[in-house]
């Protein structure tokens, strides 16, 4: 049986392709939102995080109606370190859109992503985005995604894609593009055409696999996925298949499916379309519901495992506690169990320390963001430098390795290649394209690309762009020089002046602005030579009443360094930490004082 009323599709894409605003467009021209309703651009980028940053965090759901069929859209992030959340929604879906900028082709992450889409054997449809860019060369981008798909190994009929052509900021799609620009018709044509309604069975009994995790306050934890067999109605007496092996009796209580933006409550749903459903609080990601005559859990999707970690822990510095709500173990061991159930390409360990818990990550933006949410909620606490998980594979020990693809002008290319290569990155491949600017790739030992992305900007003086995506395991590569120069310290608790500043910046570059309060061991710079300095940023001009000509001279500092949290998190060395609260993010060395540095660097 097929639900010809019912296609399911997913948008894949790199950062920064257009996916989100083709999503709006598709939304504004199916007649999803009234005429004079106002609506925010990026209207799926709903989270805060995602819009300052233009990227997608979470996958999304949304649908519109088209000529009398639903169509299930799923908005996926774009970088790899959000992985986990393409992994889970493929099984939500019969069809891919595979959205490539017509200009700079595909991306790393859009081989991640197809990759994990190809291997879920669905129908990918590309989409070239961005036609109306003077520099599109769409006909040479459709070669590279042919190119992509056979190195990735794609399935013979999954060769012979379709193509669109789209420009997403305009509103536009068509089949050729030599045809009359037109609207969003031509791809709503395409997915009905291309991507297979879903297949099933209404008579028999219910299989659902949870793919995605919601909450709402008035009825609590929600598991969203596709019913892949049966249907189900409110109030259902349902079986929970946990990922333990255990069988859990509970009753649909609400049930939901998606139009627009908007959860709409329900009675009834069948196979092959993708609801919400509440009535147990236990429900994980992966796991299946199942109806009480027949319980036939399905296979647990396989997560790819987390590379870098670090340590979270409670903050102890001088300041700790005047700006945070939420401070102590307790309070981050319960925000972190949280974030677990709905998080799945992350993992928590408790440490020797009960203060101190390891967290795991797809990459050093994957844990980034949880703690600037954290920070968000007011939460309090400091974290260590990122480290890569190692491991041993038939008695050798390997290391996660980054593909990394580097877009650089002509002139830049010598220290970028020179840099990398200390860093035990080794060059697969060069293109110089026609603009002038050189593509590189590389293949790099994770652990040398930490600390290396700002590095990169004052290289190429902001003109080189940096993509990288996880590449499996080699062995081990040998020592790699972290941080060539050391920090600057403060020698004593106190406000910063300008005095004590000026002689400061003398001896590196400054982080801190006059006025900010520090304390003994807090890092306020960094060093212009190897090995740490501690300074007196506290330090006043002595007054005297003799005064000579020029000496009141105003003293002129040369603006300081902001440091943002992913800065923070490369710059910081394995005995510094970053102290991360709702108002503040400050740099500074594991032991505060300066004697006990001493000793511990002596041992």
């Amino acid at each position: 049986m097929i639900q010809n009323n019912i296609r399911n599709v997913a948008i894949i894409a790199h950062v920064d392709h257009g996916k989100t605003t083709l999503v709006d467009e598709m939304l504004k021209q199916s007649g999803t939102f009234r005429s004079n309703e106002q609506v925010d651009e990026r209207v799926m980028d709903s989270n805060d995080l995602e819009r300052e940053r233009g990227i997608t965090i979470l996958a999304k759901n949304t649908s519109i109606i088209y000529n009398d069929v639903k169509i299930n859209i799923i908005d996926t992030p774009g970088h790899a370190d959000f992985g986990g959340e393409v992994e889970r929604i493929m099984r939500m879906v019969e069809g891919v859109l595979l959205l490539v900028d017509a200009f700079e082709g595909p991306m790393p992450q859009t081989r991640f992503v197809l990759k994990k889409a190809l291997e879920s054997g669905v129908k990918p449809v590309v989409v070239i985005n961005k036609i109306d860019r003077p520099d599109a060369r769409c006909d040479e981008v459709i070669d590279q995604v042919l190119d992509l798909f056979i190195d990735l190994e794609a399935e013979e009929h999954q060769l012979e894609f379709p193509v669109i052509y789209a420009s997403a900021k305009q509103g536009i799609s068509k089949y050729e593009l030599h045809d009359e620009h037109q609207d969003m018709k031509p791809l709503f044509e395409m997915i009905l055409r291309e991507v297979p309604a879903p297949e099933g069975t209404s008579d028999d009994g219910l299989q659902l696999v949870i793919s995605s995790i919601d909450y709402d306050k008035y009825v609590g934890r929600m598991g969203i996925g596709k019913i892949t067999r049966g249907k189900i109605k409110k109030n259902q007496e349902v079986v929970l298949c946990t990922a333990g092996g255990e069988f859990k009796n509970f009753r649909a209580s609400k049930l939901y499916n998606f139009q627009g933006l908007s959860k709409v409550e329900i009675d009834e749903a069948a196979f092959g379309e993708i609801v919400a459903l509440a009535g147990n609080d236990d429900i994980n990601i992966g796991e299946t519901i199942c109806s009480t005559d027949k319980i036939e859990p399905l296979p647990f999707i396989k997560i790819d495992e987390p590379t870098i970690a670090m340590n979270f822990i409670v903050n102890d510095s001088p300041f700790a506690g005047r700006e945070g709500t939420y401070v102590t173990s307790r309070h981050l061991k319960d925000r972190l169990e949280k974030e677990l159930l709905s998080n799945v390409a992350l993992r928590v360990e408790e440490t020797d320390s009960a203060d101190s818990f390891k967290v795991s990550g797809r990459g050093e933006l994957h844990l980034s963001i949880l703690i600037e949410t954290m920070r968000r909620e007011g939460y309090e606490l400091s974290v260590s430098r990122p480290e890569v998980i190692m491991k041993t594979i038939d008695g050798v020990l390997q290391e996660p390795m980054e593909h990394v693809t580097i877009e650089v002008p002509e002139e830049y290319m010598g220290i970028v290649i020179e840099t990398l290569g200390q860093r035990k990155g080794e060059m697969v491949n060069m293109v110089t394209n026609s603009n002038g600017s050189v593509k590189l790739e590389f293949r790099i030992p994770a652990r040398g690309l930490i600390g290396y992305r700002s590095e990169f900007l004052t290289d190429t003086r902001g003109n080189g762009i940096l993509n990288h995506i996880f590449d499996g395991y080699a062995p081990y590569k040998g020592d790699i020089k972290s941080r060539l120069r050391g920090s600057l310290t403060a020698f004593e608790s106190g406000t910063a002046v300008t005095y004590g500043l000026f002689n400061a910046q003398e001896r590196g570059t400054l982080f801190i602005a006059p006025g900010t309060e520090v304390y003994e061991g807090m890092i306020i710079g960094e060093n212009a030579r190897a090995g740490d300095m501690a300074v007196n940023v506290c330090k006043r001009k002595q007054l005297t009443n003799v005064r000579a000509s020029g000496s009141d001279d105003s003293m002129k500092l040369t603006p300081p360094k902001p440091m943002s949290l992913e800065q923070s998190l490369e710059f910081i060395a394995e005995d510094e930490l970053v102290e991360v609260t709702p108002k503040s993010i400050r740099i500074r060395k594991k032991l505060l004082d300066k004697n006990a540095r001493a000793k511990a660097s002596r041992n």
